[in-house]
């Protein structure tokens, strides 16, 4: 398969017994597993085909739990260990203990109102849900502790990056600077089109004008073109981790519709693909 992308070079594609996803040159060799479903490699059919990770009323309950084993088993984390949550755009993290394995996620959510999660529980797999939005993945490489979150232009202005790595601070003793992270594939500046409100938003928390300038591109209609994955490395830069250790990817998930499920492309009646991320 060919990526419609630019040629950073951060990402890999992977594939098992037909299961597609992708992940980071930067995370190849640590103690950890990571990953981002693609479309590929599921049960799904009609417009959740294949591989569905989104329990909606456009799929069924079974398959959505066999595309979600059948992920696992591809990356070889535990089913049983998952730990999700259902999302509202929020900047609110939980903190992930042995009590929260299993959670139930895939039959009820016991967490709701939650876009972040954060542990040092090896082989608790933090999964969270995409379909632009932008995944973010963080490894603190000295205390082995790991966050997982979700920034929509809402996570996003609200800061969801430094909030995510200040929970790890509080929890783990993390020091940004041991950060490794990790900006996953979503909607592209060029396909991602916003108005004047979502502009004021940033505009409230970005006080620094240059990058306001960077992030944002005026449209002759009043309209702007947003860089969510920039937003995001600016934020985690300005919570301390160092540039030389964020990593961007360039895959987006509107330009790639095909191998990926686009809000923006396809609308509500769509899959998800999740993001994987497990301390081993």
């Amino acid at each position: 398969m060919k990526w419609n992308k630019k040629d950073y070079q951060t990402t890999l594609t992977k594939e098992k017994d037909g299961v597609v996803w992708i992940e980071f040159e930067a995370y190849q060799g640590l103690p950890i597993k990571h990953a981002y479903s693609t479309r590929m490699g599921g049960v799904s059919t009609g417009v959740c085909a294949s591989m569905n990770l989104r329990n909606c009323e456009y799929d069924t309950r079974e398959n959505y739990e066999t595309n979600m084993r059948r992920f696992c088993n591809a990356l070889s984390v535990p089913f049983e260990n998952i730990v999700a949550s259902h999302q509202t755009h929020t900047t609110n993290v939980h903190v992930v203990t042995t009590e929260d394995i299993p959670t139930g996620s895939l039959f009820g959510r016991e967490f709701t109102d939650v876009d972040g999660l954060v542990t040092n529980v090896r082989n608790a797999v933090l999964v969270t849900s995409f379909a632009d939005c932008i995944p973010l993945y963080l490894y603190d490489k000295k205390n082995h502790a790991i966050g997982m979150s979700h920034a929509g232009w809402r996570g996003t202005a609200g800061g969801m990056g430094r909030v995510t790595v200040d929970t790890m601070a509080a929890n783990y003793g993390t020091d940004p600077k041991d950060i490794i992270a990790c900006v996953g594939p979503g909607i592209c500046k060029d396909c991602y089109e916003v108005g004047a409100d979502v502009y004021e938003e940033f505009e409230k928390a970005f006080t620094d004008k240059l990058s306001l300038k960077a992030i944002f591109t005026p449209k002759p209609d009043g309209k702007f073109l947003a860089d969510l994955w920039l937003a995001n490395k600016i934020i985690l830069m300005s919570a301390g981790v160092p540039e030389e250790n964020i990593f961007l990817s360039d895959i987006c998930t509107k330009c790639n519709s095909k191998y990926l499920f686009s809000h923006r492309a396809m609308g509500n009646a769509r899959g998800n693909q999740c993001g994987f991320l497990m301390l081993e």
